[in-house]
């Protein structure tokens, strides 16, 4: 392996460090444990930093424009070639929870995700202001207000998050 592989790997793992630390926190809390959640969030900080220094390392950060168009390369990798062959599998493995709650919702995503990177990329230099809304229970992503109910998993409005 090489110096890249392995920043590659640590950026992954530190990445993944964070969100799972990040979970636990909402568990800790949720179970009254306050001080826990908070040592979670603080590590989950921590890990953010690593993986970040080892991106920058990597030279993963370009231009803005280059930013967008890699991260449209990556949605529409994951939603066309990724995402399917994981559905596939998980229907296969009769892993329906898997495939319908976690897969094809990430998929229907991604693909959203893909388009606003598009849209931003062709508006790059206008400051065309836009808000965004997630939603808390899918992840769909929309511009300007959030609807009643999320298209994508029929959430209602108020568990969409404004993104400052």
């Amino acid at each position: 392996m090489t110096t890249r592989d392995n920043l590659k790997e640590a950026f992954a793992g530190e990445s993944q460090a964070n969100r799972t630390y990040l979970a636990f926190a909402e568990k800790a809390d949720n179970e009254g444990h306050k001080q826990v959640a908070k040592l979670f969030r603080a590590a989950a900080a921590a890990e953010t930093v690593h993986a970040l220094n080892h991106l920058r390392v990597m030279g993963g950060v370009g231009s803005t424009e280059d930013n967008l168009k890699s991260a449209i390369e990556g949605e529409t990798a994951e939603f066309k070639e990724m995402y399917p062959k994981f559905i596939e599998q998980a229907k296969k493995e009769k892993a329906s929870d898997a495939a319908v709650l976690s897969f094809d919702v990430a998929n229907r995503v991604e693909k959203i995700h893909a388009g606003l990177y598009k849209q931003a990329l062709d508006n790059l230099g206008r400051n065309k202001e836009v808000d965004y809304y997630v939603c808390s229970i899918c992840g769909n992503t929309v511009e300007n207000s959030a609807p009643q109910r999320c298209p994508i998993c029929n959430a209602p409005k108020e568990m969409f998050k404004k993104i400052d």
